[in-house]
């Protein structure tokens, strides 16, 4: 059975409506839940394999520069959290190049904690520290977030794995190697309204 016949004959809630919906209805869609949360980090992988070829006029495609972020955490001894972030970070910029950082941000929020989300949420204005004043930007837009607990965080994962990550010689990881990584950390949301039990 192939797997369009399989999702045909996959129970389906009964209602039309959500007022009319029952436990039953519920519990049919938890159950669906559960697989769709299990392929996470396949659709993630898959997404990723997008921004391969991506160049974007940089020295190494987007993918690559995701590869050698990830790596450069992973190699400082970073928590697969921290990990998976740092390879996510740009996941955003086909989907959202005006707002890249606020796609990733927005898919690692329920996973990861409120550290890591503000890192991600905030890198591409701390990013703008080493170009934007070559685009006639203010390199020091970062200043508005100075005092907030976790901007030496942003800083540095700026500094010590983004910023640096353009190069066409560095040997990163395969995206395969953070498989496992992304299984543990999207294996169950800590922050949402969504848990489901099982």
């Amino acid at each position: 059975m192939d797997s369009d016949s399989a999702k045909a004959v996959a129970p389906r809630a009964a209602y039309k409506t959500m007022a009319e919906s029952t436990k039953d209805d519920w519990d049919i869609i938890a159950q669906e839940m559960r697989h769709h949360q299990k392929a996470l980090p396949a659709r993630l992988i898959a997404h990723l394999q997008l921004l391969g070829g991506d160049y974007g006029g940089y020295a190494v495609d987007r993918l690559e520069h995701c590869l050698q972020t990830a790596t450069r955490a992973n190699k400082a001894g970073q928590s697969d959290e921290y990990v998976v972030a740092a390879l996510l970070h740009d996941i955003g910029d086909t989907l959202g190049p005006s707002n890249h950082a606020d796609v990733a941000a927005a898919i690692l929020k329920p996973y990861v904690d409120e550290r890591i989300h503000w890192i991600v949420e905030k890198h591409a204005i701390f990013q703008g520290y080493y170009f934007f004043h070559h685009l006639g930007l203010d390199r020091d837009m970062r200043d508005a977030y100075r005092g907030h607990p976790h901007f030496e965080a942003c800083a540095q994962f700026c500094h010590l794995y983004d910023q640096n990550s353009f190069d066409p010689d560095y040997e990163s990881m395969p995206l395969q190697a953070f498989v496992p990584m992304l299984e543990r950390v999207f294996a169950r949301p800590k922050n949402s309204i969504c848990l489901r039990k099982g």
